[in-house]
């Protein structure tokens, strides 16, 4: 599994712009069973995302395709961990 923050690195003005777009890129990964839960960071600095892909490399070439990342509107840092214990609700992100 993999954590994956992106921090901001222009103005929310800009990052508005592209909003919409990532969004719907959001959406589509959702979709291909890519992420598995994502959102923005407080105070709103960036976003969070989570994705149980195994390879990374893959993970890097699907978020090559966010248009924050097109853009130039974010960082991304990408920290790789093994779930070993969860509540009862959040179970199918252990790795057996």
């Amino acid at each position: 599994m993999f954590i994956i923050s992106l921090t901001y690195k222009v103005p929310m003005e800009r990052v508005e712009v592209e909003l919409n777009n990532h969004v719907e890129y959001l959406k589509e990964q959702y979709a291909l069973g890519n992420f598995q839960a994502s959102g923005r960071k407080v105070p709103r600095t960036g976003g969070v995302i989570l994705s149980q892909l195994k390879d990374k490399k893959q993970l890097e070439k699907i978020l090559a395709q966010d248009p924050f990342h097109k853009n130039e509107l974010a960082d991304y840092s990408i920290t790789e961990f093994i779930p070993s214990m969860t509540s009862k609700e959040l179970s199918c992100l252990l790795e057996l």
